[in-house]
């Protein structure tokens, strides 16, 4: 294997203020000084409504809650044939829910990641803990800076232990030093320097020491307490500098005026070390454990310094063994207690120092930045064998988008003796939605669809009970079908919608083609002629479409039906001139707005003009499709399926929420689209419509549940909808069954044949 030649970093950079844009920056910095052969760069995070004059070394920003921004970085990773990223990971400084904007970068790139957590929590909320597993899953390997995280990840997360490295925070290599000269530069000559230094916040416990300044005092008179560091810009985005003035508040009520200064200050690294070295005592009174890293700590120890702190998880490891002095949490008494007695006996303070100079030689940047480079050689290793030993569960794929296994495990679950449940409590059924009439048509598509001997095929009885749902839901006094049913078996209404009719002939027209059973297509056949005529009066054009699907099967097996032949071409024209009435230069389409199964128009337009030889059906049809696509197209490439939140609103459509029904609605017509044609791009947006179910989306998150065969019921701006209703599981296996018809159409090399010129 070569050696390590670039190396991208993403994270906060300087100067953009915080701990994790100083460490992503020494990290990057003492990695480059490693090598002149070595090659480093940073993408850096930027928050919103903020901008930066970063260094050079930042060849591209992200904005952190711009989801293209996520998706370019990674071309920009891929394109550039980086050998390794290293993520710098922290919940607040990622875009998206928990930060799950990331997700849409690291699962792009071709390349081993190796993901540094600042933080591991051990009660992390659901969408924390989902993201997190996602950002670990997504990683060759996973660096933390304390044993209390590599504990965590195995307990709370299941990592593997060979997958975790321990890497302390670096620090800067330099010489150990008596405070003097640099209290002399600051004008804290003759004094006992107390020092806590790091962006204000109120978790870091500036209160404590404050309160506990005078019973210091009391015991060393020369002492004075400085806090440096600017107001977190987060705080002051939501407060303004509300807290360093509660502080100077509290500083006045507790009569330490002249003994405690706060400086309002982010200062460079040289200045920084410079404060530190004037310090006789660091002292960080945090009030949670929950604390995995702290670089002020770091540095401070690092530097030499006596620290009292409390016993945080990262403070409990790196001072124990006499390094340093814990103190619990929130207790003024000990804390004033402890700094005092360090102050007042200078043999201690000075063996103190001695052990944690000591103890801190192996965190130099230049040692860290050796232990990274290891880890980076073992991911890349490590990632190289995961590619030869994983298991391949797919089937042969279509224009590189892999096709997974028929699992219907889910579908089954959400049926009972009844038919199939409309709705989902994330993956358990809910009973008290019932049941409708368009689900059990879809399933009854599914039904017809599993009919290759390479699909595991429905239970005959389940299939039966399907269509007993929808024979059930034929009202004969309306002509029409019901659609609502009660969990009790009760119906709801006693006509459903005109789009239910339109759905349930569809499905009736399938069975009637293609069902096993020779005697449940007769009933189809029966069925559907009965209950034809009635779509005559509809004004839905949805309704039309999905009838237009039936009819295409139905008459394919129906010779010489005058009535259908005429609704057909009465259907069909109606499209024609809705689209007519209201096309425009830039709206290409046969409403004033989009709604829901947008692609289905223009599939049954194309489908009945390739059944019927009438080419101006199929040339309307595909145009409609073709400008469908340019708006479900993200700039990256990407399928984006209009939004339920366009639905009923008009003009301009909504990229969100994101449903299946339209990433299936739009494989079925591109693929429609494709037979009438043989133009290969149809196909290929096919597969980008399927890889959206499988992550190729705005959050790169997978919808589907490969073990089992559920679907997720959507795509929110920032997360998935958990819940895997009836109609989100049928979409997916609608859609996956014919991806994997034309997958084993490719790969068996069939020639293709256009059924209209």
């Amino acid at each position: 294997m070569t050696q390590l030649t670039r190396l991208a970093f993403i994270g906060n950079s300087l100067p953009r203020r915080c701990g994790i844009a100083t460490f992503t920056t020494d990290l990057q910095q003492a990695v480059s000084a490693s090598s002149a052969e070595l090659e480093t760069s940073i993408v850096a995070m930027t928050d919103h409504g903020q901008s930066y004059d970063y260094p050079a070394a930042v060849r591209l920003q992200v904005g952190d809650g711009k989801i293209e921004d996520y998706v370019r970085a990674a071309d920009f990773l891929n394109v550039g044939l980086f050998d390794v990223v290293s993520l710098q990971h922290e919940f607040g400084i990622f875009g998206g829910e928990a930060g799950g904007h990331i997700l849409a970068l690291l699962s792009r790139l071709t390349m081993p990641v190796v993901t540094t957590l600042h933080t591991v929590l051990a009660e992390p909320t659901p969408a924390q803990r989902r993201v997190l597993a996602q950002i670990i899953d997504l990683s060759a390997r996973v660096v933390v800076m304390a044993e209390k995280g590599r504990e965590l990840l195995r307990a709370v997360y299941a990592v593997p232990a060979d997958k975790i490295d321990v890497i302390a925070h670096g620090i800067p290599d330099v010489a150990f030093v008596e405070p003097d000269k640099a209290k002399a530069k600051f004008g804290f000559c003759d004094r006992s320097v107390i020092l806590t230094f790091g962006l204000l916040s109120h978790n870091k416990g500036i209160e404590v020491m404050i309160d506990a300044m005078p019973a210091i005092l009391e015991r060393c008179a020369d002492a004075v307490y400085v806090v440096l560091g600017a107001t977190h810009p987060n705080l002051v985005r939501d407060q303004g500098e509300a807290y360093r003035k509660s502080l100077a508040e509290r500083i006045r009520d507790r009569g330490v005026e002249d003994r405690v200064v706060l400086l309002d200050q982010f200062v460079d690294r040289t200045t920084l070390l410079d404060y530190i070295a004037m310090s006789d005592v660091y002292v960080t009174p945090y009030l949670s454990e929950a604390q995995m890293t702290s670089g002020t700590l770091a540095y401070s120890f690092g530097l030499g310094k006596a620290v009292v702190s409390t016993p945080y998880w990262h403070a409990r490891e790196l001072l124990a063994d006499g390094r340093g002095v814990l103190v619990p949490f929130g207790d003024t008494e000990a804390i004033g207690r402890e700094i005092a007695g360090l102050l007042t006996d200078d043999d201690r303070r000075q063996a103190m120092r001695r052990r944690a100079y000591a103890g801190s030689r192996s965190m130099t940047w230049p040692r860290i930045a050796e232990r990274y480079l290891a880890t980076f050689e073992r991911a890349r290793r490590g990632q190289r064998l995961r590619v030869i030993e994983r298991p391949d569960p797919f089937v042969p794929a279509i224009d590189g988008v892999a096709t997974p296994g028929m699992q219907i495990g889910h579908f089954l679950s959400m049926c009972d003796d009844t038919g199939l449940f409309q709705h989902a409590v994330h993956s358990v059924p809910d009973r008290s939605h019932g049941y409708c009439v368009d689900d059990n048509a879809r399933a009854l598509l599914v039904a017809c669809a599993l009919n290759s001997p390479r699909d595991p095929r429905l239970p005959e009885p389940l299939t039966a009970r399907l269509a007993a749902f929808i024979q059930h839901a034929w009202n004969p006094d309306t002509r029409r079908f019901r659609n609502f049913m009660s969990f009790d078996r009760r119906w709801l209404e006693d006509t459903g919608s005109e789009d239910s009719h339109g759905r349930t002939l569809w499905a009736l027209g399938e069975c009637a083609r293609s069902d096993t059973s020779a005697s449940r297509r007769r009933w189809a056949i029966a069925l559907f002629a009965e209950a034809l005529p009635t779509v005559e009066g509809f004004r839905s054009p949805r309704a039309w479409a999905f009838t237009l699907l039936g009819l295409d099967a139905y008459c394919s097996v129906v010779a010489e039906d005058t009535l259908a032949e005429r609704i057909r071409h009465e259907l069909a024209d109606r499209l024609m001139a809705i689209l007519a009435a209201v096309e425009a230069p830039d709206w290409v389409w046969f409403e004033d707005g989009l709604a829901y199964d947008n692609a289905r128009l223009p599939q049954a337009l194309i489908t009945t003009g390739v059944s019927t030889n009438a080419p101006a059906y199929v040339d309307a049809g595909l145009k409609s499709l073709r400008w469908l696509m340019a708006l479900q197209t993200t700039p990256a490439g990407l399928f984006r399926p209009i939004g339920s939140k366009s639905f009923g609103t008009g003009r301009p459509p909504q990229a969100f929420d994101q449903q299946p029904l339209e990433a299936t609605a739009t494989i079925s017509a591109c693929l429609a689209a494709w037979r009438a044609n043989g133009v290969a791009a149809w196909k290929a947006d096919a597969a980008r419509a399927f890889a959206w179910f499988l992550g190729g989306n705005d959050l790169s998150l997978s919808l589907v549940d490969l073990e089992t065969g559920s679907c997720r019921d959507g795509l929110h701006p920032d997360r998935l909808n958990e819940n895997r209703g009836g109609e989100s599981v049928v979409s997916y296996l609608l859609g996956l069954s014919e991806i994997r018809q034309i997958a084993r159409l490719s790969d068996g090399r069939a020639k293709f044949v256009p059924r209209l010129a």
